[in-house]
């Protein structure tokens, strides 16, 4: 069987499509959006639909304009000022929310803080103040890395305050990776921690930092903020480096809000490309926030004074942009944030912290859902998870299994699950079911959001009306990135040429099915070349996966004689299967079956887990260099770099 990018197996065979959840009759009749109308109602008119949420929000001027769209550029609510920290912030304690508690924090060491909108308004006010006395100017860069600590999102709300431009840079990142984030976006101050804590010891971040700073001419002043309370030693060089509870004793209380153009930049995330180079994704004020706001109501249903709201991601990443920091607290919510690692101190953890808030929404990646499976089928006894009322998956497509398990264990089977398809380049949810409306099929993220256009097309950009290609957005969404830092062309040539400018090239694989849902098979660009034939990497681990004595699956292309490419696999297996050579075959034929012949992984090695970073995205490029036997560098970035040390044995002992 040829398999090609956009042709291939049935969906229904490959996703198991038989299985359609209804939302129960009780959570229609509580849900915010209990009407399908409101996909005609954005279908008919869209920049109505989204100009109806941009209302929402408090504006200092309003627009003129709803939209001006010069394929490939885009401009939202043109000649409106607003001001993003505010609307995160000020509005909610003058309507008389200011003890509401924003977020529930929880430090990996057991550490637990309680932190109300008041204290976040004030703790952001004066850490304004304490960023304009060290010189920073509108539209100024400043970089923040740090761990997972209430300062992170106090930090970037005053930036927003004052009309600084944040670059927050993943805590697990190595020096070289924030020097490289710093430089490349000039960077004027950094913030940053003595350290962070990874499973119960102090890692340092500020002396690891040290002689990557130096070589920073543009950085005026390092800000440090103390997290072990004195415990690791931070050396600080007169003049640039200061303490933050230091500058803060010595800062104004009070910072008003100032209103700043709609398309003001709010952040830049810089993210992977194909290039060693990482692109500079940068997204403006008031559009990012109208469409993180209203995809985060909607998707999650969200009544502020009922849920307790836990996006168990990092704001490292665009996750946590969207749905930790500035869609949860633009709509008044309660969140949990926590600072560890799954498993740490114990496996329970997680169930722990849902138990002690009572966590009403749960969203989180396939990948700790993968993880969950693999510790054990069902939750250890002892946690009651009954508030839950509402799943979410993000990131990597999840596949049916791990989904019905989500469904059914941790939700206990009444939860509906919003499995979300999205990236940091749209800034917000755009594929993914209402709670309320959408009937939901396990492994697919259904049905565009309101007012978001989305087409599956082949090679030449024609429209799939049913079967697979390429997945393109087809109409400006108020999220989106406006283009790449300092890189115009770069952005163009990325995602607006291959298709036409008006069209946007998502760089994802996907299907659609006789229903109209879509299947997100993963990235194109990850596929493999088996003697002429393209094989998506994601759909091998798909149907890996699909088989139940495995609970995790990542794929690789190796350099082969005969073939060109062979696939690799490494497969984590679940609790109470042992590796053998029978089962080696067992799989070979599994994937031959689901895909055909062609995708049979040539070589399968046993990992008892892969490398992941600490947000549990695999790092399949590691993969590559462990079965090539090259050097592997910094590892540091990993939640455990022990897995690779332990794969590579493996690899060299030949134990397939």
């Amino acid at each position: 069987m040829e398999i090609q990018i956009g042709e291939g197996p049935d969906v229904e065979a490959l996703m198991h499509t038989e299985e359609v959840f209804e939302p129960s009759e009780e959570f229609k009749a509580q849900a915010n959006f209990g009407d399908p109308a409101v996909y005609d109602r954005a279908e008919a008119d869209p920049e109505a639909w989204w100009a109806e949420w941009a209302h929402k929000l408090d504006w200092a001027q309003p627009w003129d304009k709803v939209l001006e769209w010069d394929a490939p550029w885009a401009k939202w609510f043109v000649g409106g000022k607003i001001n993003v920290s505010h609307n995160c912030l000020d509005r909610h304690v003058a309507a008389g929310n200011g003890d509401r508690v924003a977020y529930y924090w929880v430090g990996e060491d057991g550490a637990r803080r309680t932190i109300t909108y008041s204290d976040l308004l004030s703790t952001t006010e004066r850490f304004a103040n304490v960023l304009k006395n060290l010189g920073v100017q509108p539209g100024e860069t400043v970089g923040i890395y740090l761990p997972m600590i209430p300062e992170a999102p106090a930090a970037m709300l005053a930036c927003a305050r004052i009309g600084a431009v944040h670059n927050v840079v993943f805590g697990g990142f190595s020096a070289e990776a924030v020097r490289e984030r710093m430089e490349t976006s000039h960077a004027k101050v950094l913030i940053t921690a003595d350290a962070t804590l990874r499973r119960g010891e102090p890692l340092p971040m500020k002396q690891s930092l040290d002689e990557a700073l130096d070589a920073l001419p543009d950085m005026r002043h390092v800000v440090v903020v103390d997290r072990t309370g004195g415990k690791v030693e931070t050396p600080m060089r007169e003049g640039r480096d200061v303490w933050w509870h230091e500058q803060m004793l010595a800062a104004d209380a009070d910072c008003p809000a100032e209103p700043f153009d709609a398309e003001h930049p709010l952040f830049i995330l810089y993210t992977s490309g194909s290039t060693a180079k990482p692109k500079g994704i940068q997204h403006t004020s008031g559009g990012f926030l109208t469409g993180v706001s209203a995809t985060h109501n909607a998707v999650f249903d969200i009544k502020p004074e009922r849920d307790v709201y836990w996006c168990a991601a990092d704001i490292g990443w665009v996750t946590g942009h969207s749905y930790i920091v500035y869609g949860p607290l633009a709509n008044g919510c309660t969140s949990v944030l926590y600072e560890g690692a799954p498993d740490y101190p114990h496996q329970g953890r997680w169930w722990e912290i849902i138990q002690e808030y009572g966590v009403t929404i749960l969203y989180t990646a396939p990948t700790a859902i993968r993880t969950f499976i693999k510790w054990g089928r069902d939750i250890p006894d002892g946690y009651d998870l009954s508030t839950l009322r509402l799943l979410g998956s993000v990131g990597e497509p999840i596949n049916p299994r791990a989904w019905l398990w989500y469904r059914d264990v941790i939700g206990g089977g009444r939860c509906p699950v919003v499995d979300t398809w999205w990236q940091t380049e749209t800034g917000m949810i755009m594929i993914t079911p209402l709670p309320g409306i959408t009937a939901t099929k396990p492994g697919s993220a259904t049905r565009p959001f309101p007012g978001v256009s989305a087409e599956v097309v082949t090679h030449d950009g024609e429209i799939v009306e049913q079967g697979g290609g390429f997945l393109t957005l087809r109409r400006p969404w108020p999220a989106m990135a406006r283009t790449l830092y300092l890189d115009p062309d770069r952005f163009v040539e990325t995602y607006w040429s291959r298709f036409g400018r008006e069209v946007y090239d998502v760089g994802d694989a996907a299907r659609v099915d006789e229903d109209g849902y879509f299947w997100v098979l993963g990235r194109t660009d990850d596929v493999i070349n088996v003697s002429g034939h393209r094989l998506s990497t994601m759909e091998v681990e798909s149907s890996l996966v699909s088989h139940e004595g495995v609970a995790e699956a990542a794929v690789i292309g190796q350099n082969d004689e005969q073939t060109g490419q062979a696939i690799t696999a490494f497969v984590t297996l679940e609790g109470g299967w042992e590796p053998s050579a029978e089962l080696i075959a067992e799989l070979r034929e599994h994937v031959a079956e689901k895909i055909g012949k062609l995708a049979r992984p040539k070589r399968i090695i046993w990992a008892d887990d892969l490398p992941k970073t600490r947000s549990g995205k695999i790092m399949r490029r590691l993969l590559r260099d462990i079965a090539d036997g090259r050097e592997l560098g910094d590892v540091t970035t990993l939640r455990d770099p022990a897995v690779v040390g332990m794969i590579g044995e493996r690899v060299k002992a030949g134990e397939d």
